[in-house]
């Protein structure tokens, strides 16, 4: 097993729930891990948290990675000092607040100081990578590899290119994300929204509107995602679902092309998320999980996509065998 000095260091900058997640997935095929962020006694903190949630994860038989949590504890260190960081780091995972004037001060920063063959990564999931690396000299170096949250238990990544970003640095980047166990896809240029958010925005707008038309309330719209589209969106995509829905995707179409066309036509403007529909929404949302529930919502959330990471892992181990 390669040491975390052989395979290389990673920097995190920005020790909040993404960046902590973030150098956990990284330790945990040990890689050397270093957190800096601009609040040092954050960073302490953060440290604490991580040891903890590893701690936590390795009693319950949920750790990711082989090495025990102690092993990938120790991978990870803290630092208040940006030079510090990047010094011969092969890559630097940017995970600040999306605030686009901190992002380009930041890489300001950064591009001055930066090793020529270090990758500028950013876990954003607002901007394009193009909005704060445009004027940089180490402009090619910068590429987007935005996490859905929560990283450690979904394993997506969205990798996004700036136009001047060298496609050995996309390889690479891509190449880093399979090495620590994520499941990177790769946009050929970037696009406002990436992939994951364009189309959960268009799930989203349709649940507003069935709501905002009377025709569900919220706690129905929900169980058609978690209770129905869910269900199959866990094993299959919206492609493979219909080919599997008919007799292959030329036959689906055959049959309901003009249907599809049909339903598209009724669904109307884009809704804006504001007004009746707005307050309407966010009453039953917190009768559903009140605010005071949130954090328990969210440990069952990490806890289910735990088990389905495992359950989808076994499935795929045991075609693996079937096949070999």
């Amino acid at each position: 097993m390669a040491t975390s000095h052989e395979l290389g260091k990673i920097g995190i900058i920005g020790s909040g729930l993404i960046g902590r997640l973030w150098s956990m997935l990284f330790a945990s095929v040990g890689y050397q891990v270093m957190v800096y962020d601009i609040l040092p006694n954050q960073v302490a903190n953060d440290l604490k948290e991580t040891q903890k949630e590893l701690n936590n994860l390795e009693s319950k038989g949920l750790l990711r990675g082989d090495l025990s949590a102690s092993q990938q504890f120790s991978c990870i260190s803290g630092v208040n000092d940006l030079n510090e960081l990047v010094k011969d780091a092969i890559l630097i995972q940017e995970c600040i607040p999306e605030n686009l004037d901190m992002k380009i001060n930041l890489y300001q920063q950064l591009d001055k100081i930066v090793e020529n063959n270090t990758i500028m990564s950013s876990s954003t999931s607002t901007f394009l990578p193009s909005y704060f690396s445009k004027d940089l000299k180490h402009r090619s170096n910068v590429v987007v590899a935005h996490p859905v949250n929560p990283p450690y238990y979904v394993p997506l990544v969205e990798i996004v290119p700036a136009p001047w970003t060298c496609p050995d640095v996309v390889t690479k980047t891509r190449a880093i994300m399979e090495h620590i166990g994520q499941k990177p896809i790769t946009l050929s240029r970037e696009i406002p929204g990436f992939a994951l958010n364009r189309i959960q925005l268009l799930l989203v707008n349709e649940c507003w509107r069935l709501v905002e038309d009377g025709i569900l309330n919220v706690p129905d719209v929900e169980s058609v995602i978690s209770d129905g589209l869910g269900m199959r969106y866990a094993f299959l995509g919206a492609f493979e679902t219909i080919h599997l829905n008919a007799e292959g995707m030329r036959s689906f179409l055959k049959r309901y092309a003009h249907v599809i066309d049909e339903i598209n036509k009724s669904m109307g403007a884009t809704p804006k998320m504001e007004g009746p529909t707005a307050d309407l929404v966010i009453d039953q949302l917190e009768k559903m999980v009140p605010l005071d529930k949130l954090p328990e919502r969210r440990e069952y959330r990490d806890n289910c996509l735990t088990q389905l990471g495992i359950l989808k892992k076994k499935i795929n181990n045991e075609k693996l065998s079937r096949l070999s």
